[in-house]
């Protein structure tokens, strides 16, 4: 058999899920007849190399073994290399990490046998993909689910070490993060209009799920080509306290503070000294002037 897909696997996971599970991974290929090129990776973003080299090789099809920082790695690591059309490359993703908020869009199962079969069968879509663009110095960071700026970027900041609890350690970063949270003065473009303001959370989605299984956007659908936004201003935490569900159950827009948007492109530009954290699909990217817009069908991802 030759192998026609090449699976990077996160050995850390989960807490250790993926190595533990890697050996049962790899009896359920064989069982099924596939072959897969496994390679684990040995240090940070080290995903993003292996998913370019893979593509050096003539891989088309890659298998993401982890959670949602896995998963943007390797996107990554595809969005940069120049030798494919990445729309002609397919991701499958076997979510052996925490928070597994990408998957939980397309319902994608965390059973073993069940996701083998998922990439034997090859369902796929189209999805987008997003651009981050810093003014400063150009750098670009491309996302898959969902990205943020102030609050919420704060929050991914300030337990960075404890991320991999999932929504436990989301919820109290975020209720710890209330008291010494400090608003940032910004003017946002979009459709060449501006808004200035003391901003609270700004939320760019591609997917539904962010933050451990919380929905910060009003989600449309993937094959909208657009953004959805919300846009929080200042908010008590009494308030979000007591309606602590909205962020779980889609109604967020319910607050009278947040406004939902669609949109493919929107600019964030800091008026102040003070500028806010910027994060995308769970990793923090800095502060500054930024900008995010959409790449339309990016990516073919596999689906149940």
């Amino acid at each position: 058999m030759s192998a026609k897909w090449f699976a990077i696997v996160n050995p850390i996971s989960g807490r250790g899920k993926s190595l533990k599970k890697l050996q049962k991974l790899k009896q359920q290929f064989t069982k099924y007849d596939t072959n897969v090129i496994f390679q684990i990776t040995g240090f940070a973003h080290h995903e993003k190399i292996l998913a370019q080299k893979a593509i050096e090789n003539g891989f088309t099809n890659i298998i993401s073994i982890g959670g949602d920082g896995t998963l943007h790695h390797i996107i990554n690591g595809i969005m940069n290399q120049k030798i494919i059309d990445t729309s002609k490359i397919t991701v499958a993703v076997i979510p052996f990490g925490t928070g597994n908020d990408w998957v939980k869009t397309y319902n994608i199962t965390k059973n073993i046998d069940q996701c083998v079969i998922n990439i034997i069968n090859k369902k796929t879509i189209y999805q987008d993909i997003g651009v981050v663009k810093f003014t400063s110095d150009n750098k670009i960071i491309y996302f898959n689910n969902v990205a943020g700026v102030g609050f919420d970027a704060f929050v991914v900041h300030k337990i960075a070490s404890l991320k991999g609890f999932g929504t436990i350690a989301y919820l109290l970063g975020a209720i710890i993060s209330f008291f010494s949270y400090k608003e940032s003065m910004v003017k946002i473009s979009i459709n060449d209009k501006f808004i200035e303001l003391p901003l609270f959370m700004l939320n760019i989605g591609l997917c539904k799920y962010s933050g451990g299984g919380m929905q910060l956007t009003d989600y449309n659908n993937h094959k909208k080509g657009s953004f959805d936004i919300s846009l929080m201003r200042h908010i008590k935490l009494l308030k979000v306290l007591f309606h602590i569900n909205y962020l779980f159950n889609g109604k967020l827009k319910n607050f009278k503070e947040v406004q939902s948007l669609q949109n493919n492109e929107i600019k964030v530009l800091p008026i102040d000294t003070h500028k806010p954290f910027i994060q995308a699909d769970g990793e923090v990217l800095g502060t500054g002037e930024v900008s995010f817009k959409t790449i339309p069908k990016a990516i073919q991802f596999v689906i149940p």
